[in-house]
């Protein structure tokens, strides 16, 4: 099983997350911010990545710290699970509807941190939650994991459906990602290494 945990203490956040590559889409989440909760079970149930999070943090300033930092310590749990990348598919890319929105995510397992995001340059609230800070989640992964991502919002007018097809998006793009490949031996990648 390929499995990480990574825990990360600040000043603003204390977090804690264990992630299983190989799992079923099992999850237990608990942040004191219910949309990222609801957005984090999402990804594990479209990634079949299992998936424990316990993160607190200062919302009582804002829900920036805890979004970034969850994003950042999932990201890093990534990287650590996937090891060496010795057989995985690398790539994996996914177009996905949720009622009127639609997304599209490609990611490539590179070891090069880069995240091309578009989400339509809508901005409002989620409840209580900046959708906004999507994008901030999704930097804190990509970054923090050493992939490369572009996730567009297709279409939309619902914030909490944008949100949620570009979450799912990349669920199902990394899923193919993280992969193991039967036929693939070694790493994929004409320089030998994924780093």
């Amino acid at each position: 099983m390929r499995k990480a945990t990574v825990k990360r203490e600040t000043r603003e956040t204390q977090i804690e997350i264990t992630v299983n590559l190989d799992g079923t889409g099992r999850y237990s989440v608990d942040t004191p911010v219910g949309f990222l909760s609801h957005m984090l079970e999402t990804f594990s149930k479209h990634s079949l990545i299992d998936l424990e999070v316990l993160a607190s943090g200062d919302v009582h300033v804002s829900h920036h710290h805890t979004v970034e930092d969850v994003g950042i310590v999932l990201g890093t749990a990534i990287k650590e699970a996937l090891g060496n990348k010795k057989g995985i598919r690398r790539f994996g890319s996914a177009t996905v509807p949720m009622d009127e929105a639609l997304a599209m995510c490609a990611v490539d397992l590179s070891g090069r941190p880069l995240l091309f995001y578009d989400d339509l340059g809508l901005r409002g609230k989620i409840t209580q939650f900046d959708f906004e800070l999507m994008e901030e989640f999704f930097k804190g992964i990509v970054l923090s994991a050493g992939i490369t991502v572009h996730l567009k919002a297709l279409a939309g007018r619902n914030l909490h459906h944008i949100a949620e097809s570009l979450t799912k998006a990349f669920a199902v793009a990394l899923r193919q990602a993280v992969e193991i490949d039967p036929r693939r031996e070694g790493t994929p990648s004409t320089k030998g290494t994924l780093e």
